[in-house]
């Protein structure tokens, strides 16, 4: 299917794409376009403009200086690829691995996916779990916005309409962290049915703190805190995982469609909690 006719104007720099976002109430944002373009195919989005913001310099870099920043314009295979990446945060790049096809790591952004928000996308649940920090600048200057605030619903973020995601800020992980993702993908399409994040800090042998990122069973990617209460404290053993993972669907407004049911996709959320949760902690204790 053919997406309406829009206009198309590739900004120069991040203040060129915030003027044409002001002079254009239904204009949308273009970076690697594998989320927003299947829609417009669809007729789920028609916007009249396309801003595309893939060739202002400096949104695609990665740098890793104790805290870690990411450009909104890097690209899953650019953070795959990143040594200095997979050396502070593995978990970023094994979930940019689980993206797609290779097409789509190529091309897709990291920042693509997160302002956009799709609900089986799997970069929003890792970035809940990695506590970050999203700059976006506008109008009125630049803001930061905690990822807890950041996703808001079904396709719905903290941006402003005339805002540009300019820069992710992830904080250095702590001595005695692991990391994993585990994902329930659609085989066709890649997307996650249930993906699962898990950040597990160790402080002699005890859960000191925990963070789970879900996505594809609800709306929108949240913060699984009746997981985290659940296992904080406890030694994180096989009982105490199963015991948290239980939590796992508690708050979260479960979506059922062709693919999964509600009961389901509940049921997905407990066992891959499980798995990424295992995992996590088995590389905590190295």
């Amino acid at each position: 299917m053919y997406p309406a006719p829009f206009e198309y104007v590739a900004a120069s720099s991040v203040e060129e794409a915030i003027g044409l976002l002001q002079q254009n109430e239904d204009a949308k944002i273009l970076a690697g376009g594998h989320s927003l373009l299947p829609m417009m195919k669809l007729r789920l989005a028609t916007p009249s403009l396309l801003v595309d913001i893939g060739r202002i310099p400096g949104l695609s870099n990665v740098q890793v200086n104790g805290n870690i920043t990411i450009g909104p314009l890097a690209t899953y295979a650019s953070l795959i690829d990143s040594e200095a990446l997979a050396r502070a945060c593995p978990l970023i790049g094994e979930a940019a691995a689980e993206v797609g096809d290779m097409q789509v790591r190529n091309r897709g952004t990291i920042g693509g996916s997160a302002a956009h928000a799709d609900p089986a996308s799997d970069m929003p649940a890792v970035l809940l779990a990695l506590n970050a920090t999203f700059t976006a600048q506008g109008p009125n200057g630049t803001r930061t916005i905690p990822a807890s605030d950041f996703f808001q619903g079904l396709m719905t973020t903290a941006l402003d309409e005339h805002e540009v995601l300019t820069g992710i800020s992830i904080p250095a992980l702590p001595a005695g962290t692991g990391t994993a993702y585990a994902k329930f993908k659609n085989p066709a399409s890649g997307y996650a049915i249930v993906g699962v994040a898990a950040v597990v800090t160790l402080s002699g042998g005890t859960v000191s703190d925990v963070r789970v990122g879900i996505t594809g069973a609800g709306s929108s990617a949240v913060r699984a805190a009746a997981v985290e209460n659940a296992l904080r404290g406890t030694s994180g053993d096989e009982a105490a995982i199963a015991a948290a993972a239980a939590h796992a669907a508690e708050g979260i407004d479960l979506i059922g469609d062709i693919h999964a049911s509600e009961e389901y996709r509940a049921h997905l959320a407990t066992v891959f909690t499980r798995r990424a949760l295992t995992k996590a902690i088995e590389r905590a204790r190295g």
